[in-house]
C-alpha cells in the first residue's frame, strides 16, 4: 500500500467523522426557535451537581367542529401539522376583514414554494374559529371563504358548539390573556394570530394587523418546519456517537495495517540488502 492509497483511505474515513462533529455542533448550538408558552408544570432535578428544569408544556384540548365544507374537524385532522389560528366572526365590521386578508397573504406566501416543488410547506395549515357560531353557519362560512378566496385545502373556517370554541379561546389558547384587552365587548375578539406546533403546543402570539409582527410569524413558521418532532425518533437517534467510535477504530486499524505493511517491506528490503 503506497502513501497515496493510505491518504485516500484516511480521507474517506475522516470525512464522515468530520460530518458528525459538524452536525453535532449545529444541533447543540443555540438555534433560536420560537419559544413555548403555557407551561403545565415545571420539575427541577439535579444531576452531577447541576440543576436542570423540565417543563411540561400545555397540550391543547381536542375539539370537534365543522368547517366551511361541512366536514367534521378535530386535532386528528391536523396530525403532524403546524397551525396558524385566529378567532373571527363574519358580521364583524372592524378587524376581521383586514385580518382575514392578512391571513390569506400569509397562507399564499407560505405555500408559494409548492410551485417549484417544495413540499415542506405542506406542514402548515390555517384555521379561523368563529366566535359567533349561532349566526356563522356552514353556509355563512362558505360565503366568507368565497369572499376572501380561502383555499379549503390549506385553510379551514370552523363553527360549532359555542362553549367548545370559547373554552378553546379563553382556557386553552388564552387569547383573552395575551391580547391585552377585548376589542368587542360582545365577543371574545382578539387581533392575534396564534402559532401552534405539531404537538399542539402554543409557540407564539402575533398581531394580525401589524406587518412587522406578521413577518416574525412567517420566519418562525419556517423555523418550526425544521424543528425536530420529539414524538418521532430519527433513524440516527442515539447512533451518531457509535458511528464516531467505529470510524475512529477504523482509522486506527488502517494506520496499524499500514505500519505492518511498511515494516514488512522494510524487513524484506533489509534482507535483500544483506544478501
Amino acid at each position: 500500500m503506497n502513501k497515496n492509497a493510505l491518504y485516500a483511505i484516511l480521507i474517506a474515513l475522516l470525512l464522515p467523522l468530520l460530518g458528525y462533529f459538524i452536525v453535532k455542533s449545529y444541533s447543540d448550538s443555540n438555534v433560536l426557535m420560537p419559544r413555548h408558552y403555557l407551561p403545565d408544570s415545571v420539575v427541577t432535578r439535579t444531576e452531577k451537581g447541576k440543576q436542570y428544569s423540565d417543563t411540561a408544556w400545555h397540550k391543547l384540548a381536542d375539539f370537534s367542529l365543522t368547517n366551511q365544507l361541512g366536514q367534521t374537524i378535530t386535532w386528528d385532522s391536523l396530525k403532524g401539522k403546524i397551525v396558524v389560528a385566529d378567532f373571527f366572526f363574519t358580521h364583524c365590521p372592524t378587524i376581521c376583514p383586514p385580518m382575514t386578508r392578512n391571513m390569506r397573504r400569509l397562507q399564499e406566501s407560505i405555500h408559494n414554494g409548492k410551485r417549484v416543488g417544495d413540499k415542506t410547506n405542506d406542514l402548515v395549515h390555517f384555521i379561523s374559529f368563529s366566535i359567533d357560531p349561532e349566526r356563522d353557519s356552514v353556509e355563512r362560512l362558505k360565503y366568507w371563504a368565497d369572499r376572501f378566496q380561502v383555499d379549503p385545502e390549506k385553510w379551514w373556517l370552523l363553527t360549532g358548539d359555542k362553549k367548545t370554541i370559547y373554552d378553546l379561546a379563553l382556557n386553552e389558547i388564552k387569547v383573552g390573556v395575551e391580547d391585552g384587552g377585548v376589542i368587542d365587548t360582545n365577543f371574545v375578539h382578539s387581533d392575534k394570530f396564534i402559532l401552534i406546533d405539531s404537538m399542539r403546543h402554543v409557540r407564539g402570539y402575533y398581531d394580525g394587523l401589524d406587518s412587522a409582527s406578521l413577518a416574525d410569524l412567517s420566519r418562525n413558521l419556517v423555523m418550526l418546519t425544521m424543528e425536530k418532532n420529539p414524538g418521532r425518533e430519527s433513524f440516527l437517534a442515539g447512533k451518531l456517537q457509535l458511528m464516531a467510535v467505529v470510524f475512529l477504530v477504523a482509522i486506527a486499524l488502517v494506520g496499524f495495517l499500514f505500519y505492518l505493511l511498511r515494516k514488512k517491506n522494510t524487513d524484506v528490503t533489509s534482507g535483500v540488502e544483506k544478501k
